[in-house]
């Protein structure tokens, strides 16, 4: 009996074993196969092809830096360059120090726009820092700063390399509806909307556009805070300019003070 029992239950284990492949089976079949089209075959190989060339790229390039710098080939000429500019900046910022310092303009000119119209590559350090103040980070961009001692002076540092000048009212209302952008959490902010200008500067008591131009114009109590809320300006350049500088000079004019005559660079970059 107990050699008969142990046989039925071989046997059931067998059965059972044999619906479970069956049921396997019937599965399979069961499976539709997408047939995938040649051409996007090729297309998801030539995809692969790409994307390993630029993982290889991005390798090469990877291994090029250096602590955070790419290692560029410098030529002698370029060393002996920034040497040279450094050291004229150097002998004109000695030579600044025994001149009296510069007049004040007329109570009515008030304001100044700076733009940077040269490039400071290899200039002295003090020179960098200037304009790092001046927030002229880049070339031909300019910004608004306010006539005292102070900004005369840092004006003067930096005279080889900024054109600066007094606005008209009609110059910095254009400058600032055409171009102004605020700055909020370190990102820009388009001034489309007076909701934007009342969020930021609503408790010093600015709303609304009209209120930020003429605090600005004005040089008011909180010309400070309305300047740093303002993004610096980036005029705009011809396309040409790249293959015609020496044109593109003659049209902006000489670095230095311009007066009256920085109104017709904004008009015409603007």
């Amino acid at each position: 009996m107990e050699a008969l029992r142990r046989r039925r239950c071989d046997v059931i284990s067998v059965r059972q074993e044999f619906r479970r492949e069956d049921a396997m089976a019937e599965a399979e079949t069961k499976k539709i196969i997408k047939l995938v089209p040649e051409n996007l075959l090729k297309k998801r190989k030539a995809y692969q092809a790409i994307k390993a060339t630029q993982a290889k790229l991005a390798l090469l390039e990877k291994r090029k830096t250096k602590k955070g710098q790419l290692l560029r080939f410098k030529r002698l000429e370029e060393y002996h360059t920034n040497s040279r500019r450094r050291h004229r900046d150097e002998v004109r910022l000695v030579r600044n120090r025994h001149r009296p310092p510069p007049a004040l303009p007329p109570a009515k000119n008030g304001l100044v726009f700076a733009v940077r119209i040269r490039q400071i590559k290899g200039v002295s350090p003090r020179v960098r820092k200037t304009i790092q103040m001046l927030r002229l980070h880049k070339i031909f961009s300019g910004a608004f700063v306010k006539v005292s001692k102070t900004s005369l002076n840092m004006l003067r540092v930096v005279e080889p390399y900024v054109a600066w000048g007094f606005p008209n009212l009609k110059s910095v209302r254009e400058l600032i509806l055409k171009r102004g952008q605020g700055k909020a959490d370190k990102r820009r902010i388009p001034l489309t909307d007076n909701t934007v200008i009342e969020q930021y500067l609503g408790q010093h008591g600015i709303i609304c556009l009209e209120d930020l131009i003429h605090e600005i114009y004005s040089t008011g109590k909180n010309f400070k805070v309305v300047n740093n809320f303002l993004w610096p300006f980036h005029l705009s350049v011809p396309r040409h300019s790249a293959r015609d500088k020496a044109g593109l000079l003659k049209e902006i004019g000489e670095p230095g003070p311009r007066a009256e005559d920085i109104n017709r660079v904004i008009r015409k970059f603007n």
